[in-house]
């Protein structure tokens, strides 16, 4: 028996599932470049997945009989064309939740999940072949991530969300070390953890380390500043949490 290579290539199904990698790394593209752990792999696979899964679910069951108007069941009389789809939006959710974060008041990771999960909405538009909505959906999404974004900085810079989370670790003397501690109290109210532990190396250098929340446009530039001027520091590292 001839293979026929053509009969075998669907290339409608091919431009779809293209069309969804297409637009997910479109919007992947705009978590990886803000530094996001869902970046362009994590959003191509999932609208791919999407995508995939709607065409098993419209095209992947031959066994049913083509009526006058709509495609029935030879068993039930019914084709839900829709059940193996409908479960991409439960299955997305498992997905999302994975990126999700909590560090105390914090919540970090939910605008990576919002993106999963329209991800997965521009695969299962590409797989039914809706095209002007995929286009639709990602374009909006990336202006909407990137408009607010720009948004918040510049028209709402006292807003909550722009809290940061900093962790401050510094090496100072050991009798100098209270004195350091009681400056970061005094000057930063919101402090969810200080540790305190004396270096192996060395019995007279103490190790600082503390998480504040802050709210500032420059965090990090600001706490060099305002550290640079306290005596016998030996070596200071300031580190900022961002939502991935």
């Amino acid at each position: 028996m001839i293979c026929n290579f053509e009969q075998m290539i669907n290339v409608d199904f091919i431009i779809r599932v293209s069309a969804a990698v297409a637009f997910g790394f479109c919007v992947g593209l705009e978590r990886e470049l803000t530094n996001k752990y869902a970046g362009l792999r994590t959003h191509i696979m999932v609208a791919l997945g999407a995508c995939i899964f709607t065409l098993i679910s419209i095209y992947g069951f031959p066994t049913f009989a083509q009526g006058d108007n709509v495609v029935v069941s030879q068993a039930t009389g019914v084709r839900d064309t829709a059940r193996v789809a409908a479960q991409v939006v439960t299955g997305i959710g498992f997905i999302g939740a994975g990126t999700v974060l909590r560090n105390g008041p914090i919540v970090l990771g939910l605008t990576t999940a919002s993106t999963l999960w329209i991800a997965a909405s521009i695969g299962m538009a590409c797989g039914a072949g809706m095209f002007d909505i995929a286009f639709a959906g990602t374009a909006l999404a990336i202006l909407t991530l990137v408009m607010i974004r720009i948004f918040e900085k510049n028209v709402l810079p006292s807003s909550t969300k722009n809290t940061k989370m900093i962790k401050i670790s510094l090496v100072c003397a050991k009798d100098y070390a209270p004195k350091v501690q009681e400056f970061i109290t005094e000057r930063y109210q919101d402090i969810s953890e200080v540790t305190k532990r004396f270096m192996k190396a060395d019995g007279n250098s103490v190790k600082l380390t503390c998480i504040i929340s802050i709210n500032d446009r420059k965090p990090i530039k600001d706490l060099y500043k305002s550290f640079q001027n306290l005596q016998d520091i030996e070596s200071i590292s300031i580190q900022e949490f961002t939502e991935k």
